[in-house]
């Protein structure tokens, strides 16, 4: 099955003939979170910046994108009835599988154990990108958690963000597994520039270093730029807010870790507007940057 086969697929199946261009009220910020290796707490960065953001007032919609271990909605103690596989399967539209979570962000689930979803093909990622310009609802940012290591699917969502956060912590075998991501995405497919966020770290001399680390390696044998946006410090706070399954910032605010992703979101937020395709998937980022979005007339 080719892209041309997918997007029809996914896209909402429209209600009325007549289609005009109409504009958003903003452009959307894409960002994929990313690590090298598992169990760095990407998942949590995810979850806890997206309602970082809420809270300074952006519409926010997380995706995901872990297609064989999907875990966001588990983590947020969400109930999902349809996900990711059902649109797939021509079963339902992307905007039916749409999840309210905290403080309004909106959660896409994929599914977990499904071997189809995690086996899923480049041409099969764009198509599902591409369904993202399509959906009804407001977004300022879009938020893909990806899958841990160097999977086709964490390419495709890298190179259609305009924005890769690589999320690392200070273990030989994070570090060396970040710098494997990177070089991937800068060799063989064009990504020059990196944010680098220290996960799990005592404090921020540690979360630097984590970075310098990272930095040094990547600087010497790699053609590309990466930006240190801080760290987050490792907090019992925050493991006692993932066994109730909510997020640190929403039922610990006053942690260290919640302060440290509230710190973040400020930083992130205070990023410049994209104003052009910054991915490589144009067809997909345009249409979300350029603030435009088709509208079916009556």
């Amino acid at each position: 099955m080719d892209i041309a086969e997918i997007v029809p697929l996914l896209s909402p199946k429209p209600k009325a003939s007549g289609i005009k261009r109409m504009n958003k009220p903003h452009p959307v910020r894409v960002l994929t979170i990313a690590s090298g290796k598992g169990g760095v707490g990407k998942t949590n960065v995810s979850v806890n910046l997206a309602i970082a953001l809420a809270n300074l007032g952006q519409d926010v919609t997380i995706l995901d994108a872990d297609f064989g271990l999907a875990n966001i909605d588990v983590m947020l103690g969400l109930h999902s009835e349809k996900n990711l596989s059902d649109v797939m399967n021509g079963e339902c539209d992307l905007e039916d599988v749409l999840l309210e979570g905290p403080n309004g962000i909106r959660v896409i689930p994929a599914s977990s154990g499904v071997k189809n979803m995690a086996e899923m093909s480049p041409a099969q990622h764009a198509g599902l990108i591409s369904a993202f310009s399509e959906l009804k609802h407001n977004i300022d940012v879009l938020l893909v958690d990806t899958a841990a290591g160097i999977s086709d699917s964490v390419v495709s969502f890298s190179r259609a963000a305009q924005e890769v956060i690589i999320v690392v912590c200070d273990e030989p075998a994070s570090i060396t597994d970040a710098y494997a991501l990177i070089k991937l995405l800068n060799k063989e497919h064009g990504i020059f520039h990196f944010q680098v966020l220290a996960n799990m770290v005592p404090g921020p001399q540690q979360g630097r270093e984590v970075y310098n680390k990272l930095s040094k390696v990547s600087g010497h044998f790699l053609d590309v730029a990466l930006d240190y946006i801080g760290h987050i410090p490792y907090d019992e706070q925050l493991q006692k807010a993932v066994k109730r399954q909510r997020a640190v910032v929403e039922v610990f605010p006053r942690s260290r870790a919640a302060q440290s992703f509230q710190t973040l979101s400020k930083k992130v937020n205070s990023w410049p507007i994209p104003t052009s395709s910054g991915g490589h998937l144009e067809f997909f980022v345009e249409k979300l940057v350029s603030g435009t979005t088709l509208e079916v007339l009556p």
